[in-house]
């Protein structure tokens, strides 16, 4: 190993700056809260300090995730390939991450030399230092590339690093501009999708296609780059993100999880397909907990992988089920799809998570019926039904997880507190009931959550920063002028843009992990579905809805490898599963896109819609 002696060192190091980032943040929510009940004042400087936490998180976590490799690639082209060259790519994409790494490193130096003198209105401490962890990560992640690349293969490595070091350094000099704008935008794209499919994770991926528009047209000066991408975390309500996340790992590992499948067997496994919709409508209680997707997934899927394999349930159709259950899930609060949305447009948190409800009803009981109908067509017997005394004693175990959901809705509801701030408290609840009260997590268990949480975190709020860098090329060679140009060539018709607003939202949403493709289009298409007289909210539903269907579509989503991998199955077995579930996901998708009231009929109950 080239760094054998520092490395680990740097990962102890990097490691302690997110748990304290992230549990001091959560004391300072925790503060401002009882500062503001008890004694009707805030905290002013929690701002700042919130600002400089979210960007501690989402940078170092985000270098941190790259070297425990949790960055999920599109792997289809790849995997097709010898295993030497697999390796090859392999070394190509740490090289691009190193140079992607070295040219942002050598940009945002100029950013924080101006931002120096700058001092914050309340602490007024340097603007830079909010800046500074931008800096640092960027530094881990080269100094991970390297190591990636010296282990996997010395002499690729030199061959490829010098030069590669050499080319940062001199992109950062004034070049003419060799490329006009449409040619540029277009190889741009190109460049990306290339990327993707050559197998770099799609923050690195975002990131070097804006590279190649700025240097090849000069539009914007480099440095622009780590502007719009530290821009890009700059929102309150993206702290909600790390919270639930741990909340989420949390429920998973102190039996929280648990206990509600529990729950939920008793009260649904004699239906028709029983274990089957027990996955669905118990992915649609956890997702209303944790937020994140993936710890649904393996919360879930864990739990009943066991129960189903038992049963004669095949893998393929386990995965199955959970991929399309997940994508239900993509809606019900806390979501974090929903938290980005509500940080990149101006609708209501609240609103959204309130408004979420019934479009996943819609598609957990269209999901409820196919495996009805599967289950009567294929003879699969009736379970027993579960006898009133278990059924008492699951519904005691699961009184206190389903607090949580009541809690939470109950304190965005009244204006007790902002998302994030109920979030603070769904992982206080969270750490509670799964130390204090079950006792299945003790405080060496919990720190590591809190690690593993705070660098899930950094990787999605990294690819959320890389896609905001993308979002301001797009912008500066005017994507958005050419879209609406675009809709009066199909006749300004919203019936249309719908459909074609969802079929986009699912092939990006399966090329890009998802939440890229709404930080991405979402400030494209937002105006144009307003100019068409659709409600907002409900566009921003679909679009959601859209985006996890495409993440999880076989053979490109890249989460539903996640779902094959919780059920023990092959792709090929468990694409062929999906696809009458695809096919219920699209016709629930048109039901919720053309009957508005779905959507609206919650958040105009509560006064959120006129």
């Amino acid at each position: 190993m080239l760094f054998e002696g520092l490395l680990p060192i740097v990962d102890v190091v990097a490691e302690l700056i997110l748990v304290t980032a992230l549990l001091g943040e959560l004391s300072i929510i925790v503060a401002q809260i009882i500062s503001r009940s008890v004694w009707g004042a805030s905290i002013l400087w929690s701002d700042e300090v919130a600002h400089l936490a979210l960007s501690t998180l989402t940078f170092f976590g985000g270098a941190v995730a790259y070297r425990r490799g949790h960055y999920a690639s599109v792997a289809v082209a790849t995997n097709m390939l010898p295993e030497r060259g697999r390796k090859i790519f392999a070394t190509a994409a740490d090289s691009l991450v190193l140079f992607s790494a070295l040219i942002l490193l050598f940009s945002s130096l100029p950013l924080i030399l101006s931002n120096w003198t700058q001092v914050t209105p309340v602490l007024e401490m340097p603007a830079s230092i909010i800046d500074f962890p931008f800096v640092m990560s960027m530094f881990l992640l080269a100094l991970y590339a390297i190591d990636r690349m010296w282990q996997a293969h010395r002499h690729v490595a030199l061959i490829i690093g010098i030069p590669v070091a050499i080319l940062a350094v001199t992109a950062q000099f004034e070049w003419p501009a060799w490329l006009g704008s449409d040619i540029a935008i277009y190889t741009s794209l190109t460049l990306f999708f290339v990327l993707i499919f050559a197998g770099l994770p799609v923050a690195f991926a975002l990131s070097l296609a804006a590279v190649a528009y700025l240097g090849s047209t000069g539009a914007a000066p480099l440095e622009s780059l780590p502007a719009s991408m530290i821009a890009g975390t700059d929102n309150f309500v993206l702290l909600a993100l790390p919270f639930f996340i741990l909340a989420g790992m949390i429920m998973e590992r102190g039996g929280i999880s648990r206990r509600l499948i529990r729950f939920v067997n008793a009260l649904v496994a004699h239906l028709r397909g029983g274990l089957l919709q027990v996955m669905i409508v118990s992915m649609y209680l956890v997702s209303g907990l944790s937020g994140s997707k993936s710890a649904d997934v393996v919360a879930v899927g864990s739990a009943m992988g066991d129960m189903l394999k038992r049963h004669g349930y095949s893998s393929g159709e386990t995965a199955a089920v959970l991929a399309a259950s997940a994508t239900m899930g993509e809606t019900v609060p806390p979501s974090i799809a929903l938290l980005v949305l509500g940080s990149i447009t101006q609708l209501s948190v609240a609103a959204l998570f309130i408004g979420g409800l019934m479009p996943a009803a819609v598609i957990g009981f269209c999901l409820m019926a196919l495996v009805y109908v599967r289950a009567r067509r294929t003879g699969v017997p009736l379970s027993q039904r579960t006898s009133l005394r278990s059924l008492a004693e699951s519904s005691i175990g699961a009184v206190l997880p389903l607090l949580m959901p009541v809690l939470l809705f109950a304190g965005i509801l009244t204006g007790v507190g902002t998302p994030t701030e109920v979030s603070s408290f769904a992982v206080i609840y969270g750490v509670i009931l799964g130390t204090l009260v079950y006792r299945e997590v003790n405080f060496g268990q919990m720190m590591r959550l809190v690690v593993d949480s705070a660098v899930f975190a950094g990787m999605v709020l990294l690819i959320i920063s890389a896609a905001s860098s993308f979002g301001f090329t797009l912008t500066i060679a005017l994507v958005p002028q050419r879209l609406v140009t675009l809709l009066n060539y199909v006749g300004n018709s919203p019936a249309v843009f719908m459909i074609g607003s969802i079929v986009l939202l699912i092939v990006v949403g399966s090329l890009l992990e998802g939440l890229p493709a709404l930080n991405i289009l979402v400030p494209l298409l937002f105006p144009i579905a307003t100019q068409l007289g659709i409600s907002q909210l409900q566009y921003g539903v679909v679009l959601v809805i859209s985006m996890g269907l495409g993440t999880f579509l076989p053979p490109v989503g890249a989460s539903f490898y996640v779902c094959c991998a919780v059920a023990g199955s092959d792709l090929e077995r468990a694409s062929a599963a999906m696809v009458p579930y695809v096919i219920v996901l699209l016709i629930s998708l048109l039901i919720i896109a053309f009957v508005p009231w779905f959507t609206l009929a919650l958040p105009r109950y509560f006064g959120y819609v006129g």
